[in-house]
């Protein structure tokens, strides 16, 4: 069995790192090549850096920074953000990236995914997924919204994931937009829906407060990775203490020490 990754998310504004709750409220929490060289030294498996203002200001990703956190990490790097064409996302992995993720702009023009997936390999393209849980009796369902969270799409997220796969994504990037920065836990019902549909690894993203939360992300969500920001910023848990409690769990693991050797 692959080791599940363990991957703190760097969300980027106006070249620093911030954190919010359901994308609002944000506060700085440092620069992003200092926050990323500190991580790949503590054990991660990969970086994901978001430029989350690039799609609401119609711009493209601010490749001066993704420079300058590449330059630092010897760990796989993640660029998502503004990026909406073949030619942008050359720019981005010639910026030092390892994939770029898709998230507005796959929506707006899905052919794109085929197009990058084709120059670049589907190993090389994630899609991003922001999904809003959708009150309704019954079977639980989630809205796919775009533009940093501010624009719904009336798109259910479960197809669209089967959708984006289908059309060149190697990987999903799965945020919970009612979890996110909210530390109450991952949603594991979302993550399993996606992740029982799809043959490329899922990524659970949004609502991480402890250890205890990626086990289930990968037990009962059936995710292949796990991400985190909050609480690896704010040093309420190291890296190190999610891969002791996943290993424990019986999940596998690169271990931090391999990692830093």
């Amino acid at each position: 069995m692959l080791a599940r990754r363990v991957i703190p998310c760097l969300d980027v504004a106006n070249g620093r790192v911030v954190k919010g709750t359901r994308f609002v409220n944000l506060t700085d929490e440092g620069d992003p090549a200092e926050l990323a060289q500190r991580y790949a030294l503590q054990g991660a498996d990969e970086i994901v850096f978001l430029d989350i203002t690039a799609a609401p200001e119609g711009r493209g990703t601010i490749l001066e920074v993704v420079r300058r956190t590449a330059s630092q990490v010897f760990v796989p790097l993640t660029v998502g953000g503004g990026v909406r064409s073949v030619a942008e996302m050359r720019d981005v992995l010639r910026a030092g990236a390892d994939k770029v993720s898709f998230n507005t702009a796959a929506v707006a023009s899905p052919e794109l995914l085929t197009a990058c997936a084709a120059i670049f390999g589907v190993q090389a393209v994630v899609c991003a997924i922001d999904a809003r849980r959708v009150p309704a009796a019954g079977q639980p369902s989630w809205e796919v919204v775009t533009h940093g969270g501010r624009r719904p799409t009336g798109r259910d997220a479960v197809e669209w994931a089967e959708t984006a796969v289908s059309l060149g994504a190697g990987e999903l990037l799965v945020t919970s937009m009612d979890r996110d920065g909210t530390r109450s836990g991952f949603d594991v019902e979302l993550l399993a829906a996606i992740s029982s549909r799809v043959k490329v690894p899922v990524i659970a993203s949004g609502g991480a407060s402890g250890p205890a939360d990626f086990v289930a992300a990968v037990r009962e969500g059936g995710a292949d990775a796990v991400l985190a920001a909050s609480i690896f910023h704010r040093r309420m848990h190291s890296i190190e203490e999610v891969k002791t409690a996943m290993a424990e769990a019986g999940l596998p693991v690169r271990p931090v020490a391999e990692a830093i050797a």
